[in-house]
């Protein structure tokens, strides 16, 4: 279970990337006195819980309904996700790319801090993939779970100190970190297309 545990919270940590939040959410709440940044940060980390929960509970459910089998929905989240990885690598960083989004802002709790900065397609992805039925039991998925708080906690902690964080790293730094993190998301996405095909064709 602790291999599970771990491995589960780096692949959330690379899909959420709570530090890449960091600068998007500065940018969003500037000129904000210090209550609205505590009440921003914690709507925004709610929103997003929620909206993943959701992921949890129904996307297996939703994609039976569609009749579309868990193999097709793994190999198209992993081109999905390759695409996504590929952009935080070579195109524009997560916080360069959410930046641009949220200066057209309204409610900057919800767009673009919860989705997509927090919530995005691949935390969405990772939420139905890592807790599939038929491979987890529940007690498996309820340690995905853990995992997933985890990072959402980690993410609060970095919105409430994000002053400190980005005067220390830097938005050079939240890039070069989120280029990292791009670099496992494309392992994770290749592996992901791996098992679909093989799903699909009983290798």
């Amino acid at each position: 279970m602790s291999e599970l545990f771990l491995s589960h919270l780096i692949y959330f940590i690379a899909v959420i990337d709570p530090v890449g939040t960091v600068p998007v959410f500065l940018a969003v709440t500037k000129g904000f006195g210090r209550a609205d940044l505590v009440k921003t940060a914690f709507k925004a980390i709610i929103l997003s819980s929620v909206v993943l929960l959701f992921f949890v509970v129904a996307g297996e459910f939703i994609l039976s309904g569609m009749n579309v089998p868990l193999p097709a929905f793994q190999i198209a989240g992993g081109i999905v996700l390759l695409l996504f990885a590929l952009s935080m690598i070579f195109g524009e960083s997560k916080p360069e790319e959410e930046l641009r989004l949220a200066k057209s802002a309204n409610d900057t709790a919800i767009y673009p801090l919860a989705i997509p900065s927090i919530a995005g397609p691949g935390a969405m992805l990772a939420a139905v993939l890592l807790t599939e039925n038929s491979k987890y039991s529940i007690a498996q998925q309820s340690v995905t779970v853990a995992a997933m708080v985890c990072v959402l906690l980690l993410t609060l902690v970095a919105l409430l100190l994000a002053g400190p964080i980005h005067r220390i790293i830097g938005q050079s730094g939240a890039s070069i970190i989120s280029r990292v993190m791009g670099i496992l998301l494309t392992s994770v996405a290749v592996s992901n297309m791996i098992e679909g095909i093989k799903l699909s064709f009983n290798i």
